[in-house]
């Protein structure tokens, strides 16, 4: 297959430079443009250290100056709101896209306004947009002309949650998530409360009363299970650099099958691994990987901790968008991926 002409849009942050790492390393796509907003006119390599070769020479160039003609495929790493014009303007271009924003993962703009509290950008793209859980969305991923990747925590908590609500085996009224992050989730600019005096030894929540995934969450569950769910969703940051790590509290009916359920949605998926009875799974296990890990532990004969591990950057965020990419474009789902985690 001949080579396919990438351009990535929102380079310099932490998905951003994930997404060019493992853009370089894939034997089809290559990186064509670099696009980013504060850092346009320095080269790639200042902005990232971590680049060398040709990537690190590369200009990067204001987010929304034309791309070359010959580009293909655009990933838009931007935030929730300014991606969208980037995402119109890519389509009108004849370009595929695939979306890490936020901007195109509700199926309606009022849904986006109740979890994003500002109007939507471009309604009238909303209806094309597939939500690229690939596991359990990938024949219309296939043929898209615009991908929305899911959100991390959303990521980590659907891939165990649909089958066992599709199942018809869970209490859909009582599901309570407890998730934790590392510190890359929150994004590469300037916070206090990313100090390291500020997070270092310790741990805290955020995002309530009800944090914007919790639309997405619910929504989609809805969408891939056909059940109502009601999520109750605490996020908390971790002073760690990368990973996530999400329990699922769940009551229902007979668990001591969930993860034989769980095991049999899952067994021919190449980034989704079930572990064995009596193990969980760490954020360690899974980091560097596009891998998700989900372990089962059975609490009481109407309930079980459901607990899921991705790397919050790579499935969770620039590996799953490869890997939505090598399905838009027919190519092997695994392309430039890996099922292994860095260890130690």
């Amino acid at each position: 297959m001949t080579d396919i002409s990438v351009a990535v849009l929102g380079a310099t942050g932490y998905t951003g430079a994930e997404l060019i790492r493992l853009i370089g390393e894939h034997p089809h796509f290559r990186i064509r443009r670099l696009a980013a907003h504060s850092q346009a006119g320095k080269r790639a390599g200042q902005a990232l250290p971590g680049l060398g070769g040709d990537l690190a020479d590369m200009e990067l160039m204001p987010a929304d100056a034309p791309w070359p003609d010959d580009v293909q495929l655009v990933f838009t790493a931007l935030p929730h709101g300014a991606a969208a014009g980037s995402v119109r303007r890519a389509l009108e271009a004849g370009c595929r896209v695939v979306d890490l924003s936020a901007d195109f993962r509700h199926q309606s703009a009022e849904n986006y306004k109740a979890a994003y509290g500002a109007d939507h950008p471009h309604p009238e793209l909303l209806p094309e947009a597939v939500f690229g859980l690939a596991e359990l969305a990938r024949e219309q991923v296939a043929t898209s002309r615009l991908t929305a990747n899911p959100g991390c925590y959303p990521t980590s908590v659907l891939l165990p949650l649909v089958p066992l609500l599709r199942a018809g085996v869970l209490d859909a009224e009582r599901i309570i998530v407890d998730s934790k992050s590392g510190t890359s989730g929150a994004g590469r600019s300037a916070k206090t409360e990313l100090l390291y005096c500020e997070i270092n030894e310790g741990v805290r929540a955020y995002g309530l009363p009800r944090h914007r995934h919790a639309w997405e969450m619910e929504e989609w569950a809805r969408a891939f299970s056909g059940v109502e769910a009601r999520i109750q969703f605490v996020p908390h940051i971790l002073p760690m650099t990368r990973g996530m790590l999400s329990t699922l509290h769940l009551s229902g009916r007979d668990p001591g099958r969930w993860r034989e359920i769980l095991h049999a949605a899952y067994a021919t998926e190449p980034f989704v691994r079930m572990l064995a009875e009596g193990e969980l799974p760490t954020t360690k296990g899974v980091a560097g990987s596009n891998r998700c890990d989900i372990g089962v532990a059975v609490t009481g004969p109407d309930s079980a901790v459901v607990v899921s591990c991705i790397d919050n950057l790579i499935k969770g965020a620039a590996g799953q968008a490869v890997q939505n990419a090598n399905i838009m474009f027919g190519l092997p789902e695994t392309a430039g991926l890996s099922a292994i985690a860095l260890w130690p």
